[in-house]
């Protein structure tokens, strides 16, 4: 016991002293305002990531959008991809934790050794009289081996693991997040396409009718030849531009059946004519705490205390490095000695190493893991500034929207009144067909602006909620 007890007081002493040089983690400042400009009275923000998101999309009163949106989560491949990201950060942080604790290993083997019997030389007398004899050897061994985290870069090392699968979390919310707001605005926009469709093909029943009533008065000898062919290349024109809204609502189908995980040849929407959209209201209440839930924001945060622990394990190669080890054996000639007491062999050591010299290196390590902590600083500030910044513009393209919507319904409303009376001044005579083709050619980029209104808004609320990070709920905004 005298010759071990040294050791152990050593190594106790040296875990008991034992301390992280890397320095405190401190969440870096960004900038903030105190309210967003374009909502008015909003309290300044504040951490609040980890609140439960809600379904957002429910806001949009669409079945079929939320049937898609639930498919995105389960389906989408690029989710897919986030998801074992994320279980790969989580593996890696298993693994350095486990360099905390002692490793033990267990070895044993058997090995049978004799001489030759050569005649020629000049022991094969004693060789003879020894017998040729052959002897056996076996070992068993149990040992184990430690590095004492004195200076904590094993602790370092493994916080900074945390620290990436918490980023790789975010990452996965940012993922599903931004799969679920592009599958609802493909939607939307899908669904903009039906009413384009459904609003051509009133428009192109009336041009057909225009058509046949500049025929007969042709015939009738009322009405010039151009104002057929006028006819006719507006009918056409009309004709055209369906053709394109199929041609877009195909595209879209094709990119929401890719964003649920389908070939597009497998997927189809039917087509709505009778569509009514939602435009829901985001509650100008919602306080700005929820800025702060924006995925992308909690993954560059996260990254900032992964490069403040790489400092710590930059610094702690200054000091030396500690390891115990110990083991317990036996050896022998037969099996039934292997575990008696004679044949018990023990060791316990404990071994330090320093490096004195390296030109420099470790200075150079420190700066770069401090430059790299800067770096992840700035970006994370940047993506805080980004934020505010798309929640600033959504937030006044949905004022500047919803007034152009009252707007384009009024232009709208006239457009088919001038429509009207001018066809009807063209059948007494009146007017000429040229201001036929005018006005219609306004009545219809009035209606199709109107529906495009409507469109924008919807789109526009989507990317409100994803600035802002997600749903919320009543519970949120009042802090319960």
């Amino acid at each position: 016991m005298h010759v071990c007890t040294p050791v152990f007081v050593v190594a106790m002493a040296l875990l008991t002293s034992g301390c992280a040089v890397g320095p405190s983690y401190q969440r870096p400042s960004a900038p903030q305002a105190s309210a967003y400009k374009e909502a008015g009275d909003w309290v300044a923000a504040a951490p609040a990531d980890a609140l439960e998101r809600g379904p957002w999309w429910l806001l949009f009163n669409d079945p079929m959008l939320n049937d898609l949106a639930a498919r995105v989560q389960v389906s989408n491949q690029n989710v897919a991809a986030a998801v074992a990201a994320y279980a790969q950060a989580r593996a890696l942080v298993a693994e350095q934790r486990a360099a905390l604790f002692p490793s033990v290993t267990l070895n044993g083997g058997a090995t049978r050794s004799g001489n030759g019997g050569g005649a020629a030389n000049a022991n094969a007398v004693a060789n003879v009289a020894a017998g040729n004899r052959a002897s056996s050897n076996y070992q068993a061994n149990l040992g184990a081996a430690w590095e004492p985290d004195v200076w904590g870069r094993l602790q370092s090392v493994a916080s900074g693991a945390a620290a990436t699968a918490a980023a790789s979390a975010a990452d996965l919310a940012t993922a599903k997040l931004s799969a679920q707001g592009e599958l609802a605005v493909n939607y939307l926009s899908l669904r903009q396409q039906d009413a384009q469709k459904a609003l051509l093909a009133s428009t192109l029943a009336g041009y057909a009718r225009a058509l046949e009533i500049t025929q007969n008065r042709y015939t009738a000898g009322i009405a010039a030849k151009t104002d057929v062919l006028q006819a006719q290349t507006q009918l056409a024109n009309a004709k055209a531009d369906e053709a394109g809204l199929q041609r877009t609502r195909a595209q879209l189908e094709h990119a929401i059946a890719v964003l649920v995980g389908l070939a597009p040849g497998n997927f189809a929407l039917d087509t709505v004519s009778d569509w009514r959209p939602t435009v829901p209201d985001v509650p100008v209440g919602v306080p700005s705490t929820l800025l702060q839930r924006r995925p992308d924001i909690a993954a560059a945060e996260r990254r900032v205390a992964n490069a403040n622990e790489q400092i710590g394990v930059a610094k702690a190669a200054y000091y030396p490095s500690l390891s115990l080890n110990a083991s317990v054996g036996t050896a022998a000639s037969r099996v039934a000695d292997l575990f008696s007491a004679p044949a018990a062999l023990w060791s316990l050591g404990l071994s330090a190493a320093q490096v004195l010299f390296k030109g420099g290196a470790l200075d150079a390590r420190v700066d770069g893991a401090t430059a790299a902590y800067d770096q992840t600083v700035a970006r994370y500030r940047q993506v805080v500034l980004t934020a505010f910044q798309n929640v600033e513009d959504q937030l006044s393209a949905t004022r500047v929207l919803q007034i152009q919507q009252v707007l384009r319904a009024q232009a709208s409303s006239a457009a088919d009144q001038v429509e009207q009376q001018v066809l009807n001044r063209y059948r007494s005579g009146q007017v000429s067909y040229t201001e036929v083709i005018t006005a219609q050619t306004t009545a219809l980029t009035a209606r199709r602006a109107l529906v495009q209104a409507t469109a924008d808004r919807q789109t526009t609320a989507v990317a409100l909620i994803q600035s802002l990070g997600g749903g919320w709920s009543d519970s949120l905004q009042t802090g319960k």
